[in-house]
């Protein structure tokens, strides 16, 4: 098997008739966190898309765990160990915290492992699992996100701009949570453009501007000048 939870060669794709993204290649291995930022508008959102395959690939492949995946079903993805917290609020309202949290697992006896599991990141939603999701903080429903991404402890994780709008006390609980599953194995693939949170968690940076790649390299000290330079632009 691969040492990459994830490789991507190459890939290019967008909407339509609209390239977004054009030729990114970029490898995460597995206990590792790669931080991808850009701007809004560079295609960060559609790599994680065309990763999860909700958008066909126009150019490229894409292998999870060693296995070719390009243009995969999502469905058939999350089949295969993989995890995916969107940017937008994507929780079903309407149900509780603890119906959402099962929509994270594909076996229901493993429900109580996995609700110890994520208690231990996220105390206030084992508290409140009977409660309706819609009435939970907007801080509270980034963790119900999480916590349903984390229920059956998955290999590859793909996270799109957990941050947004968020208290910084809840941040750091974010960070927290991240690094956590780092040390424990899971390899994440990380989307942001908060530079400090990205850079806490990571081991790598990539840089995507207009579809493209244009920076890389590790988080070590001054790595946060170079991003801003390059997110200047």
């Amino acid at each position: 098997m691969s040492e990459n939870a994830l490789e991507v060669d190459g890939l290019s794709s967008g909407y339509g008739e609209a390239i977004v993204l054009r030729g990114v290649s970029l490898t995460v291995p597995a206990g590792s966190v790669l931080a991808v930022l850009g701007k809004n508008g560079m295609g960060k959102t559609t790599l994680l898309k065309t990763i999860m395959g909700f958008l066909p690939p126009r150019e490229g492949r894409i292998r999870v765990l060693g296995e070719d995946i390009t243009g995969i079903r999502p469905h058939r993805l999350s089949e295969r160990s993989v995890s995916y917290s969107p940017q937008d609020q994507a929780i079903f309202g309407e149900l509780t915290v603890e119906e959402n949290l099962r929509l994270g697992l594909r076996q229901r006896t493993l429900f109580a492992a996995g609700l110890e599991r994520v208690a231990a990141f996220f105390p206030v939603l084992a508290q409140r699992r009977a409660q309706k999701a819609g009435t939970l903080s907007g801080g509270e429903q980034k963790m119900l996100i999480m916590a349903r991404a984390l229920m059956a402890k998955p290999a590859l994780m793909l996270v799109d701009e957990i941050t947004e709008g968020l208290q910084p006390s809840v941040i750091a609980r974010l960070a927290d949570v991240l690094r956590a599953q780092r040390d424990a194995g899971t390899a994440i693939l990380l989307i942001e453009q908060n530079i400090g949170f990205a850079l806490a968690v990571a081991d790598r940076y990539a840089v995507l501007a207009r579809g493209e790649i244009v920076a890389s390299g590790a988080t070590e000290p001054g790595a946060d000048v170079r991003i801003a330079d390059h997110l200047a632009v």
